[in-house]
């Protein structure tokens, strides 16, 4: 019986689920676990995007959710208050205001320190870090 090459095959929700959690190991590439796999890096880029990857069940779900991106919180420092003037330093020192990033993922930490008055660019180039 010859298979037809152009036929599409058909991947479970389990071993999609199972795929993705590869994905989502400290270190991975995409195209390493596809090539594992038997797969092509674009399939497995598309279910991470959440295309083609159907509803999987709850006792493989925690593991694709666990390694779902989380909600920084970010602390920016307060202006000093107009009101009251400010004591001269004792030393000629300029005291800059600057947004620090702190990103974790698994065992690597990165920071980032951008100065405030570059706020727009900042959250620009976040964007581009989160997609």
């Amino acid at each position: 019986m010859h298979v037809n090459p152009k036929q599409r095959r058909r991947h479970s929700a389990e071993f999609k689920a199972q795929v993705l959690a590869a994905c989502a190991e400290p270190g991975a590439s995409v195209a390493a676990v596809a090539l594992s796999y038997k797969l092509n890096d674009n399939l497995v880029h598309q279910w991470r995007r959440g295309r083609g990857a159907s509803p999987v069940p709850s006792s493989t779900s925690t593991t694709v959710a666990e390694s779902a991106p989380q909600f920084i919180a970010l602390s920016l420092p307060l202006s000093p208050p107009t009101s009251a003037p400010a004591p001269a330093p004792a030393i000629a020192a300029v005291a800059v205001e600057a947004i620090l990033l702190e990103f974790k993922r698994g065992a690597l930490g990165v920071s980032v320190t951008w100065p405030v008055s570059a706020a727009a660019d900042c959250a620009a180039w976040l964007r581009e870090v989160l997609r």
